[in-house]
């Protein structure tokens, strides 16, 4: 998963089909979800995956609605096309859920 280091990457990323996680490094839940990533993306490899950390880039998380992590919302040609935002912890299956009902 690529992470996203500046607001013009983040937009650059969110022009092709993309998966972008908002997270942070005291969230426990984001360290849950983590050992499942890698094969999350194997199985959507039609899609990039990116990171975004909520606390580096705040404003990103405000002007997309992020209040809980993780947090995953999908973008094509730079609109959103999918969301799955909650303060509540994720499953692997539950993203895979979401990523095939966009």
């Amino acid at each position: 998963m690529k992470e996203i280091t500046s607001v013009e990457m983040f937009k650059e990323s969110i022009q092709k089909p993309t998966i972008a996680m908002f997270t942070a490094g005291w969230c426990p839940d984001c360290h849950f979800i983590a050992p499942h990533l890698p094969e999350i993306e194997d199985m959507h490899n039609d899609y990039q995956f990116v990171s975004i950390d909520r606390d580096q880039f705040i404003d990103l998380a405000v002007d997309y609605d992020v209040m809980g992590i993780p947090s995953f919302i999908a973008f094509d040609r730079g609109e959103e096309i999918g969301r799955f935002v909650s303060k509540d912890r994720k499953t692997k299956e539950e993203i895979d859920t979401f990523i095939r009902g966009l």
